[in-house]
């Protein structure tokens, strides 16, 4: 199969991972915010979250990245942790100062990545310390809030998940930094919309 036809194609698995991922948002958070079902959607939560690197790993080893899924993947990632730190706000779980520092961050790259997609028609490449980040914070999120909640095991979850708040977010302003210069870069190199 050519290159071409493996970039262009829009059902492959990693994809509808993604789009499963989307899907099953609105359960999670349902499930957060309702005190009888606060553990098994902080659970779901944190399957939905890991997720991001399986999808991504199986598009590489079976040769079924695509246009799609450069766009969908990081896109469900965002409105996944958006969405689960927003519900984990609401119950207590996790402090709204610290949600802020992720989601307004995340709101400005998500922005800026789509602006640079529609007039430019390219995208920035996800670089190691952005994931690096993501997957730091991911464990920091799940931990403070499991913490938060009073769970088994919660003072050492409180530790793990500080200490990874603070390392990740270090490394999310570290990559935004890199990322904007890859913006200005992507700028002036892409060429301007079609008329």
């Amino acid at each position: 199969m050519s290159e071409a036809a493996q970039t262009d194609r829009i059902l492959t698995i990693p994809n509808v991972l993604s789009f499963l991922r989307i899907a099953l948002i609105p359960v999670f958070v349902a499930l957060i915010v309702d005190p009888d079902t606060t553990r098994a959607g902080l659970v779901l939560f944190v399957i939905v979250v890991a997720t991001d690197w399986v999808d991504g790993a199986l598009a590489r080893a079976t040769g079924q990245v695509s246009d799609l899924g450069k766009i969908l993947d990081p896109v469900a990632d965002r409105l996944a942790i958006a969405a689960g730190l927003i519900a984990l706000v609401i119950v207590d779980a996790f402090p709204l100062w610290a949600a802020l520092l992720i989601l307004i961050r995340d709101v400005a790259v998500l922005i800026a990545g789509l602006v640079l997609l529609s007039k430019r028609r390219t995208r920035i490449d996800v670089r190691p310390i952005g994931k690096v980040a993501t997957f730091a914070l991911m464990t920091s999120i799940a931990s403070i809030a499991w913490g938060n909640l009073g769970y088994p095991l919660a003072p050492a979850a409180l530790v793990i998940g500080w200490t990874f708040y603070a390392a990740g977010i270090v490394e999310y302003y570290v990559a935004t930094v890199l990322y904007v210069g890859d913006l200005r870069r992507a700028w002036r190199a892409s060429p301007g919309p079609v008329a």
